[in-house]
């Protein structure tokens, strides 16, 4: 009776086993890096660029501001855009519209939160000046009246 040749692997093994591409596809395949996966937390101090921290404080604040209005226009262009090629709203629309007393009084509270959160960076330094010059000032005040003037 002749033996059969028994294989060297078993089919399931070969199915699990990685495929060696030839060497030209080696040769030509990129690389690829594995996945490097970065801490989500930042360690050590923040970056001074400027001698003078405060300095450094009104960049951080330009820089968020900065950041903020790109965004605002963008969205409001997108807005205008869309209603305008939609036929529901034109560009002289909204260039000749005058809030009434309600959209005042939201805009002034939005632009009031606006002008906190930018001021957030110097906050502390503010009301340390202000509580030993006058307890009674708001450190934010003069801000808003600049904003809303």
């Amino acid at each position: 009776m002749a033996r059969r040749k028994t294989p060297s692997r078993t089919a399931a093994a070969r199915k699990r086993a990685p495929k060696v591409a030839s060497k030209v596809a080696q040769k030509i395949a990129p690389k690829v890096a594995p996945e490097i996966r970065l801490p989500r937390i930042a360690k050590g101090k923040k970056p001074q660029y400027f001698s003078d921290p405060a300095i450094d404080k009104l960049l951080w604040m330009t820089l968020t501001l900065m950041e903020e209005l790109s965004v605002a226009r963008d969205r409001i262009d997108t807005l205008e855009r869309l209603l305008d090629d939609r036929g529901l709203l034109r560009q002289e629309d909204v260039d000749g519209f005058i809030p009434g007393p309600t959209a005042r009084a939201l805009r002034a509270a939005r632009r009031a939160g606006f002008v906190d959160r930018m001021m957030r960076a110097a906050q502390a330094e503010l009301g340390a000046a202000a509580a030993a010059s006058d307890p009674q000032s708001d450190p934010h005040e003069e801000a808003r009246r600049a904003v809303e003037g």
